[in-house]
């Protein structure tokens, strides 16, 4: 059975859906005004694993992830720029985009936006003044009445009393409560505004998410994700206002990643100490981000540093070699140890769902597939055959894929291949005449260049990394 860590009810719980075999997932995009950083990656990256993972368990997931594209902070960064704000957020949805593609995660079912789910998010509003909990002072905006719902901080785990002594009503806000939070917000010169009931404006922060959700998902969701930054207010005000609006419980589970942090710091584009997604990539594989973020807890914060990214690294490459073929020269395996080698596959796979069932324990399902590789690479070095190894490799290739790791050797240009095997059958001719000295100096060189030699008794192998 699989179990899920609860943000709502702060414990695991028994994963059970609204519709048999079928997850709706939502989780909340970035807001759209300046070039992601890894910290993002994080997040997508997280909820990438959950959902491969839930498909791989033989759920049909339908997974929604938003773009905020109307936003102060759009609206901010436009003005510092003099970009129109539609075509500063369009720009920065498809260069997010092209990010999550080369991070390898899967296209979501829908990418909602803000600006096109206006009249959904129109219609929420007057629902909630309808039922009596919003208000509309007449200054243009909307405000949700907090005092109206009773469960109002179940998630985050505050009280309003508590809430209100470091509350403050800022200057040209009316509002009968100062933790009331914006619906819709009336229309200052220059910035983007839609016709309203209560005259032009746009709609506050929280209330999209509402309002897409419904939208897509409908009134009842099985998964809601984001970073535990956005527990309160973001999540917090989701809840109150979309249950206000239905009358039902809106999300079964909400899940929450930790922040990625650099020198003890979470990272923000407030804090400027970010790295970009794009600068990431042009330094390392897509797949040392996925490793890195696979190394630890979801929930934990994720330290971003040198150290840790070439610990990556080096784990990437321990389970690429889990994928190294045997020498066409392999003289085979005992059928003993044989059936041990798929004895230990079918060993890790279980080991493998084990972890993943107990809240996606991503660290726990590698050292399953660390087992299960140094197996293999055992059997390859005593001898395996590529039939005998090829069932292990392919157990180890569905469960690397399951975590959206591609797996794939650095690619070379041209016939660099052809020169390392020319010079591989010099260095082994070197070796037959006993220049040993000119041996190593051949696998010395090559060694700088990025390809690693091993030499068995069955032959010599090599390898790019």
């Amino acid at each position: 059975m699989l179990r899920i860590y609860n943000t709502l009810t702060r414990k695991k719980e028994d994963f059970e859906t609204l519709e048999e075999n079928c997850v709706r997932m939502y989780v909340c995009g970035v807001t759209v005004y300046s070039d992601a950083h890894v910290g993002h990656a994080m997040s997508a990256l997280v909820f990438d694993v959950i959902r491969r993972y839930l498909m791989y368990r033989g759920y049909d997931v339908k997974f929604v992830m938003n773009f905020t594209d109307v936003d102060d902070k759009i609206i901010n960064r436009a003005n510092q720029t003099g970009d129109d704000p539609h075509k500063l957020a369009q720009r920065y949805i498809d260069s997010y985009a092209g990010n999550l593609e080369a991070l390898n995660v899967l296209p979501a079912t829908s990418n909602p936006r803000a600006t096109q789910t206006m009249d959904k998010i129109i219609q929420m509003v007057q629902g909630l003044i309808d039922k009596g909990y919003a208000y509309a002072p007449g200054n243009g905006d909307v405000y949700f009445r907090v005092t109206k719902d009773p469960n109002y901080g179940k998630l985050s785990g505050r009280k309003l009393e508590d809430m209100q002594a470091g509350a403050r009503i800022e200057v040209g806000e009316d509002k009968e409560h100062p933790m009331d939070f914006a619906l819709w917000k009336g229309a200052k010169p220059g910035e983007p505004s839609w016709d309203s009931p209560w005259g032009k404006g746009r709609p506050g922060w929280h209330i999209e998410c509402s309002a897409m959700n419904l939208s897509e998902l409908g009134e009842q969701i099985d998964i809601h994700g984001g970073g535990n930054d956005l527990i309160f207010p973001h999540h917090e005000n989701e809840i109150a206002q979309s249950e206000s609006f239905t009358g039902k419980p809106f999300s079964r589970y909400w899940m929450h990643n930790g922040m990625l942090q650099l020198s003890g710091e979470k990272m923000s584009k407030s804090l400027g100490n970010l790295v970009t997604i794009d600068e990431f990539l042009t330094k390392h594989d897509a797949d040392a981000m996925r490793m890195l973020v696979l190394s630890g807890s979801y929930r934990a914060p994720l330290s971003f540093t040198d150290e840790a990214i070439d610990s990556a690294e080096k784990g990437l490459d321990r389970l690429k070699s889990g994928l190294r073929p045997a020498p066409i020269s392999a003289s085979g395996l005992p059928s003993g140890s044989a059936a041990e080698l798929t004895a230990q596959a079918a060993s890790s796979q279980q080991a493998f769902e084990s972890a993943m069932d107990d809240d996606f324990n991503t660290a726990g399902a590698l050292a399953a597939l660390f087992e299960l590789v140094k197996a293999i690479n055992t059997a390859r070095d005593a001898g395996a055959t590529i039939e005998q190894l090829n069932p292990a490799q392919n157990t180890l290739r569905q469960l690397t894929g399951v975590l959206g790791l591609r797996m794939e050797e650095k690619k070379r240009a041209g016939d660099t291949d052809k020169f390392v095997n020319l010079l591989l059958q010099v260095r082994a001719e070197a070796r037959k005449q006993k220049l040993w000295a000119f041996s190593d100096l051949i696998r010395d060189r090559l060694n700088e260049l990025g390809v690693t030699i091993e030499d068995s008794k069955e032959g010599t192998t090599w390898r790019w990394g």
